[in-house]
C-alpha cells in the first residue's frame, strides 16, 4: 500500500466520552501504543503498522503513546500511519518527563522493557523548558502538526514534587494552545486528589488501580476527578494478565510478576460468578471502569491486528447490570464502583 494512501474504514466509530471541560471526545476504546515500541519483544515494522491500520478500520478514534516506549519507537510507528488520515478525526495523546538522549554509554539493548538497541537513553526532565523540548521532539517523531493530550509520565519515579512541576510546566503550554488538555499518566494514586483540588489536571491516565482486583482509587483519584470535572482514562484494566487469562493459565501475572495467591483466588471468584451471567472475565475487566461517571476511556495495548480485533470484540460484548449487582451483592467489587 503506498505510503500515502488512506484505508478505508470497514466498521463505524466507536461510542466517544466528553474529556471534562476539555472540547475533546475520546472513544471509550483506545489505541495503546506501547507494544509497538517494542515492549517486552520485537515487533516488526508490518506488524505495527497493520495493528495501527486496524484500530482505526474497527473505528478506535483515540491513540496514546510515550517518548519511553522503545525510546522513541513506538512514537515514529505510529505517526508513520496516523499522518495519513485525518487530523481532526482522532485524538491523540503521548506524555512528558523523560526525553529521550544519546547514551554515553551505549548498550547492546535498552535496559527497561522495551527490545531496542541502547545507543538512547531517558533523562528526567520536568522543567518548563524539558517539557517544552519533549513535546517539540515528540511531534518531529510522530510527524503530525499537534498533540491532543499531554501527560506528566510517572512523575512519582522521579521525585515528590515532580507531577505539580510537570503540570505547572503543561499549563503553559495548554494556556499558548500547544495542548488541549493536561493530566498524569501514572499508577500511583499519590498527590492526585490533591492536584485535581487544585485544577491542575483534566485527565487522569491511570494504571491498574482501577480494576475488577482493586477499587482503591475510587476515593483517591475517581470520586476527586468526577468533583473537578476532570476524566479518568483507565489503562491496566487486565492487571498485566490476570484478569485476561483464566486466573490459573500459565503466564497469567500480577503487574508484570507473579500472582499473589489472594489475588488468583479472588480472579477464580469473579470468573466463576462472570461465567454465570456468560459473560468471559475479559468482558467484564474492560467493561468495569466505564461503569464510573468520571472514567472515559479504556486503553488496551495493540501490538498487531489480531490483537486489535480481540480487543474490539471485548468491547462490544453486552454486560448485564446483574453481573455487577451479583458481584457487589458477594463483596467482590466496591458496590460505590457499579452504582452509577
Amino acid at each position: 500500500m503506498p505510503e500515502s494512501a488512506v484505508p478505508e474504514s470497514t466498521a463505524p466509530e466507536l461510542d466517544r466520552r466528553e474529556v471534562g471541560r476539555t472540547g475533546l471526545r475520546l472513544t471509550e476504546l483506545g489505541f495503546g501504543a506501547a507494544s509497538i515500541g517494542n515492549l517486552f519483544r520485537a515487533t516488526s515494522d508490518d506488524e505495527a503498522r497493520g495493528a495501527v491500520e486496524r484500530a482505526w478500520e474497527r473505528g478506535i478514534r483515540s491513540f496514546d503513546v510515550a517518548p519511553h516506549y522503545g525510546l522513541g519507537l513506538a512514537e515514529r510507528r505510529l505517526g508513520a500511519v496516523l499522518r495519513r488520515y485525518d487530523r481532526d478525526e482522532y485524538v491523540l495523546s503521548t506524555k512528558v518527563g523523560r526525553l529521550i538522549e544519546p547514551n554515553p554509554h551505549p548498550t547492546e539493548l535498552d535496559d527497561d522493557g522495551f527490545v531496542v538497541p541502547g545507543d538512547l537513553h531517558r533523562v528526567w526532565d520536568f522543567s518548563a523548558d524539558g517539557v517544552r523540548r519533549s513535546i517539540d521532539d515528540s511531534l518531529s517523531r510522530l510527524g503530525v502538526d499537534r498533540i491532543d493530550i499531554a501527560y506528566a509520565h510517572d512523575p512519582d519515579q522521579c521525585r515528590p514534587d515532580a507531577a505539580r512541576t510537570g503540570l505547572e510546566s503543561l499549563r503553559q503550554l495548554r494556556d499558548e494552545g500547544v495542548v488541549k488538555a493536561i493530566g498524569v499518566g501514572t499508577n500511583s494514586t499519590s498527590q492526585l486528589a490533591d492536584l485535581l483540588d487544585d485544577g491542575l489536571i483534566d485527565v487522569v491516565m491511570l494504571a491498574g488501580r482501577h480494576t475488577l482486583l482493586e477499587q482503591g482509587a475510587l476515593d483517591s483519584v475517581l470520586e476527586p476527578a468526577r468533583r473537578a470535572g476532570a476524566a479518568v482514562v483507565a489503562v491496566g484494566v487486565f492487571y498485566s494478565g490476570l484478569l485476561f487469562r483464566k486466573a490459573r493459565v500459565p503466564g497469567a501475572s500480577y503487574e508484570y510478576s507473579g500472582s499473589p495467591e489472594a489475588l488468583v483466588a479472588k480472579s477464580e471468584r469473579i470468573e466463576a460468578v462472570c461465567a454465570d451471567h456468560g459473560v468471559a472475565l475479559a468482558e467484564a475487566a474492560l467493561a468495569f471502569p466505564l461503569l464510573h461517571h468520571a472514567v472515559v476511556n479504556v486503553t488496551l495495548g495493540m501490538r498487531d491486528a489480531e490483537q486489535v480485533d480481540t480487543n474490539v470484540a471485548l468491547a462490544e460484548a453486552v454486560v448485564p447490570d446483574a453481573l455487577w449487582q451479583d458481584l457487589a451483592a458477594q463483596g467482590l467489587v466496591d458496590e460505590r464502583a457499579v452504582a452509577s
